[in-house]
């Protein structure tokens, strides 16, 4: 297996922890383990108690019947866990692509979305979303593409990094197609429940088609990615055990006192969630009014879902050069367009509690420094 270097995560770990304040983040404000105690009297007993050996490989019971609770018609036999969605991705394409296959993946996108599908030696198509078109779904390009070894469609929504949400009728004439060709419908909804309109939700993939999986994480909408949890749900027991089986080569189980901690605050989902939710409603129209302001530099099809935009950098500017620059000199981490291969965009994010502050940082350096 061979895979490229995985640019947005090499970036993040030169600069996350230097930078004083995150403007680029694509998680939400996180909360102290106190908060999440306090949601069920007995929880710091039971924290306490736990015992920390080895968990299952599938995931607690009590863990896998908190996720199964926020789909409908799916039970916990449906649900497998994971150390982070991360591993999800990876086990997802090596249990169905290898070479002689062919899989197509939403771009831009996660960088592992990609480039773990590619290496499995499969052919990989590009379905490519480009701001020209306002980040528009072409579903005869993707038709297109589709072959008679079709194994996978990657798709992501809410998604990253545009923070655009897929139409309900682009998102049903999808699942026809999969279901047509019987295309495993592999869908990302890690910032599901983060839907600037509520209306704008859709049904998950796993929900929709028994030969969809869907990825789920406590990492982006919830605020809690130090727990290192996520899942897939999938109706497909035949493709769960084989992701199961790869599993036992990489984490094999998850962390206890994880595992319970992800438990209660998936069944304290919704407030969470909408605590997160609001919170981004609240930065976005700081995040608009800065790029009203900065019109000259900045333009963006403004996001519909999740915390994170994705703006183009007008004229000739290095992007990747003022990013750095930004976070050496005013301690404001924004995420060049490069790690997605769109050199002239950047990343911004919204979902921490001081975006304010950061916009403000930004403002300033700005006016002493103009990309």
């Amino acid at each position: 297996m061979q895979v490229r270097p995985f640019e947005i995560e090499r970036f993040y770990d030169r600069w996350e922890f230097r930078a004083e304040l995150m403007l680029s983040s694509s998680d939400c404000e996180s909360r102290p383990l106190a908060r999440l105690l306090e949601l069920e009297p007995d929880a710091q007993e039971r924290l306490l108690a736990l015992r920390l050996g080895y968990t299952e490989v599938a995931g607690s019971q009590e863990l896998r019947e908190a996720v199964a609770g926020g789909y409908e018609g799916l039970g916990a036999e449906d649900v497998l866990t994971l150390a982070a969605a991360e591993e999800g991705i990876f086990l997802v394409y090596h249990a169905l692509l290898g070479t002689g296959s062919h899989a197509v993946v939403e771009t831009p996108c996660y960088g592992s979305a990609l480039e773990l599908a590619r290496s499995t030696g499969a052919e990989v198509s590009v379905w490519q979303r480009r701001y020209e078109d306002g980040w528009r779904h072409d579903l005869d390009a993707l038709q297109e593409m589709l072959r008679a070894d079709t194994r996978v469609i990657y798709i992501n929504s809410p998604h990253n990094p545009t923070g655009t949400t897929m139409p309900a009728a682009v998102f049903e004439r999808l699942v026809e197609i999969a279901q047509e060709r019987s295309i495993t419908l592999f869908s990302d909804e890690v910032y599901r429940g983060l839907e600037h309109d509520r209306d704008q939700r859709l049904p998950s993939a796993a929900e929709r088609y028994a030969g969809a999986v869907a990825l789920g994480t406590v990492s982006k909408a919830h605020g809690l990615p130090g727990l290192r949890i996520g899942w897939l749900a999938c109706r497909d027991h035949e493709l769960l055990a084989r992701v199961r089986e790869l599993k036992l080569y990489t984490t094999i189980c998850s962390s206890a006192p994880s595992e319970l901690l992800v438990a209660l605050a998936l069944r304290h989902g919704e407030q969470l969630v909408e605590q997160s939710r609001q919170l981004v409603l609240a930065n976005l129209p700081l995040i608009d009014a800065f790029i009203a302001r900065h019109s000259q530099l900045l333009e963006w099809v403004r996001p519909s879902g999740g915390p994170i935009g994705f703006p183009r950098v007008r004229g000739d500017c290095d992007v990747r050069d003022f990013c750095e620059r930004t976070a050496e000199r005013a301690g404001v981490l924004l995420l060049p367009g490069y790690v997605y291969e769109q050199p002239r965009h950047l990343r911004l994010g919204f979902g921490r509690a001081d975006t304010a502050t950061a916009l403000e940082r930004l403002q300033v350096h700005l006016a002493q420094s103009p990309a």
